[in-house]
């Protein structure tokens, strides 16, 4: 081993802790308006957590969902979902960042 080369394991290192991926970019996901549980889109606008929608899409929403279209993967899946037991059950409301 030459005296240039790091010896292995005597360096020190970045301990990066994974965090969750929230959506900043101008993707198809940006266009849509998307379906997530009333009470989780009531919890974000008071504490700033992000929410999960029905197609998986991670954010802070904070835009007005009704100036943007349904997003078709959402929609899919709510009407998937059926009108089994209580009407509200299972009902998100829509938003978007």
């Amino acid at each position: 081993m030459s005296t240039l080369e790091p010896e292995r394991g005597a360096g020190t290192g970045t301990l990066v802790e994974p965090t969750p991926q929230v959506s900043h970019g101008d993707g198809d996901h940006e266009r849509y308006a998307h379906y997530v549980q009333k009470d989780k889109i009531m919890a974000s606008a008071l504490d700033g957590t992000p929410v999960v929608a029905l197609c998986g899409k991670v954010w802070v929403p904070g835009r007005d969902p009704k100036k943007y279209p349904v997003c078709p993967m959402c929609k899919e899946i709510y009407e998937s979902m059926g009108a089994g037991g209580d009407k509200d059950k299972g009902k998100g409301g829509k938003d978007k960042q």
